[in-house]
Order: C-alpha cells, then structure tokens, then sequence
C-alpha cells in the first residue's frame, strides 16, 4: 500500500470517527435551513416577525419592494434544495413564499406580502454552543413615508462590485495599416519653466518646436497629438496617461536643458534604464522629474511587486523598440543638423519615460547654457531641420517596425 493510500485511509477513519451519524449527510459549505424549527408570526398593530433557524450563520442583507410589496432576504448562501416555504406562509399577512439561488454563491427568500409594510429589525445570532443561527426579521406597516425608503441596497464588495466599465480592447501593435499615432511631449509648462538662460525658457521653446513637429508629422502622414498645446502645467504621470489615452504607438519627450558648471552641447535622445549613462544623466533625470514634486507626487518606489513584474514583462518588448527609436532619431538629426552630443545615445531613469507598453525616448534637443545651441534652438531654420531629421527617423523605425510586428503575429 502506498504512502499516498495511507493517508486517504487515515483521514477517512478520522472522519468518520468524528463526524459519526453526520458522516451520512452530503458535505457541504453551504448553511440549511429548518423550517421545522421557524415560524412566521403576526404581530400587534399589523406587522410579521420571520424567524429563520440556520445550521450556521452566513452574510445577508434584507430588503422591501414595492408593486407588489415583498419581503426580501439574500444569504451568501443557504441551501434551499428539497425544502419546502410553506411553513412561512403561516399568516394573512403573507400571500406567498419562495427560495433559491439567485447567483453562484447567493441564494434569496422572498415573501410577498399582502400590504406595504418597512423592515423594522433584523439580526442573525449564533448559538455559541450549536454554532446554530437564527435569522429573526420584524416588519411594520409602511406609511408612505417610510414605503418611499424600499428598494435593494447599495452594491458593496460582499455583495458584488457594480459591473465593470467597458474598456476598448488593448492597442494593436501598428503593423502599417493606419497612421503612426505619435504623442509629442514638450517638457515643462505652467509654474514649471524649465532650463531658463538669456530670457529664454526651456518650456515656452519645447512648445513651439512640439508645435513645429507635430505639423511636420501630420504633413508627413503620421497622427501627432501634444500632451499640451499651450503654457500650462502638466503632471508627470498625466502625461503619461494623455499618451495611452491617445492610444499611442510612440511618446517623445522634448527639452532643453542647461548646465549650472562646465560645458556641453548638441542633441542627446535617452531612452530609459535604472542605470544612468553617467553621472550627470542621472542628475539630468533628477532635475527634469521635479515636476512631480511640484505635483505634490512621489514617484520613487510607486509601484508593488505584481506590478513592478507585469511592467518589467512589458519592457521587455517595449525597450528595445525605443532604443531602436532612439538610434533612429540620432541618425535622422545627425544627417539634418550636424551637431549632436559627444554620446547622443544615453540612458537614465526619466519617469516620463516608464510607460511599459510605448516605446517611448527623451530629447534633449540641446543646451540653453550653450551659446550655439541657444541660436540653433531659437533659428526657426534650424528647427526646422530637425523636425525634418525627426519625421525621417520615424518613418524608418515604422517601416522596420512594422515589419516586424508582421512576423510576431504569423
């Protein structure tokens, strides 16, 4: 005899041991009802009082209605196969009696009573001997006041949430068949102002290159949307919620950053990592998350494990789409513009970049603490060309994504 078969055998004895004449009864979790133990009584002035005995106490809630008047009970749940209502039918005060399930894991007593009448009491003790329990409900005569107050309670998370919102299916991955819907994000905004130099603000000049580039996409075919389109300021995590509202398939963040000691210049595309390139990108990431602290929101360390997993999960389809984004970008500026930073492709952890599901990539278009690039920045030639080197780059990454979202669903 196996191990496996000893134990079966022990716990059948344990059971039948303890459980004794019970053990004859069908298992169950479910409470049942003795009627020949309940009553329904008439009481002074017109009212009925019900008295239930269960063989264990459950959740319920109580109710009436109106047209026609009914006493409702649901229990979360009593076994009413094989038993008979008509011991609770035993006034004139009550027409008629019913039960059942309802709903997997609810079942309802209903009595349907001759007149109008308001619930005036209810409990449920538990024999602390038995484990037994007794539903006891007293009703009243109804004025019209107190008639107005029938109906089911307010859904709660025993009885059932409300049903769910209906949500439009997930994004599908842009195979090529409509417009790359591009969400452009000008950084800052509002009592945010950026990098300020010489009377010029980072966020006032990424609003009118975002401007610039989303007419250059929606010239060139794509589909831009601004997460804002004047000087207002936007929330970190809101802007991340414009662009999956938006449905996006791509999300570039735009600025312009300034350096308080030594020097540099040109344009810099990073994509996200825990791991900064350097030591100044993660103090660049720094800088450009103090919005959220203006937000009054702490994004570090916000979200749990089971989260902090699926999105991990996500990432690792989403990253290295966006690193293909970002050298795409770098070629298509380099080949418009010329200059760009000594290491155009860095990495750092910008929140704005967490979304798990867009490929998403930050621009640091350039350095307002640099003279060159402040003129390059403020020439609307010159933006111009880099809108142009951008519109080329994403039109190269789509081709090749595409492509690739192609074979992924063969």
């Amino acid at each position: 005899m196996t191990a496996i078969s000893l134990v079966f055998r022990a716990l059948a004895a344990l059971w039948l041991g303890v459980a004794g004449p019970a053990a004859a009864e069908p298992l169950s979790a479910l409470a049942r009802p003795d009627l020949a133990a309940s009553a329904l009584d008439d009481l002074p002035g017109g009212g009925v009082a019900l008295r239930l005995d269960l063989s264990q106490p459950v959740p319920y809630r109580v109710f009436t209605l109106e047209a026609p008047p009914r006493l409702v009970v649901d229990f979360r749940e009593v076994d009413w196969r094989g038993i008979s209502t008509a011991a609770l039918t035993g006034s004139d005060r009550v027409r008629a009696a019913r039960a059942g399930t309802i709903r997997p894991g609810w079942s309802r007593l209903v009595l349907d009573l001759a007149a109008p009448m308001a619930l005036s009491s209810a409990e449920m003790p538990r024999d602390p001997v038995s484990g037994r329990a007794r539903l006891t409900v007293q009703l009243g005569p109804a004025d019209r006041a107190r008639a107005a107050l029938a109906g089911p309670p307010a859904q709660t998370a025993l009885w059932g949430l409300p049903a769910p919102e209906p949500l439009p299916p997930p994004p599908r991955r842009n195979d090529g068949s409509r417009p790359l819907r591009v969400v452009i994000d000008p950084g800052h905004g509002g009592i945010d102002p950026g990098a300020e130099r010489a009377g010029i603000s980072e966020a006032s000049l990424m609003l009118s290159f975002g401007k610039e580039l989303a007419e250059a996409l929606a010239r060139a075919g794509f589909d831009p949307v601004l997460t804002r389109a004047e000087d207002v300021f936007v929330p970190l995590e809101t802007r991340i919620d414009i662009a999956r509202a938006a449905r996006a398939d791509l999300f570039l963040s735009l600025h312009a950053d300034a350096l308080a000691d030594g020097y540099a210049s040109g344009a810099t595309v990073y994509t996200l990592s825990d791991t900064a390139t350097d030591t100044a990108s993660a103090q660049l990431a720094e800088r450009h998350d103090r919005d959220a602290l203006l937000a009054g929101v702490d994004l570090s360390d916000k979200d749990d494990v089971i989260a902090g997993v699926l999105m991990d999960l996500a990432r690792t389809d989403t990253q290295h789409r966006s690193e293909r984004l970002a050298e795409a970008i770098v070629a298509g500026l380099g080949a418009h513009v010329g200059q760009l930073y000594k290491t155009p492709h860095m990495s750092a952890a910008f929140s704005v970049l967490k979304a798990p599901d867009i490929p998403s990539v930050l621009i640091e278009m350039g350095f307002l603490s640099s003279r060159n690039d402040r003129e390059n920045l403020t020439s609307p030639d010159w933006r111009a060309r880099a809108a142009a080197g951008i519109v080329e780059a994403l039109r190269a990454w789509a081709e090749t994504d595409a492509a690739e979202a192609a074979l992924l669903r063969r």
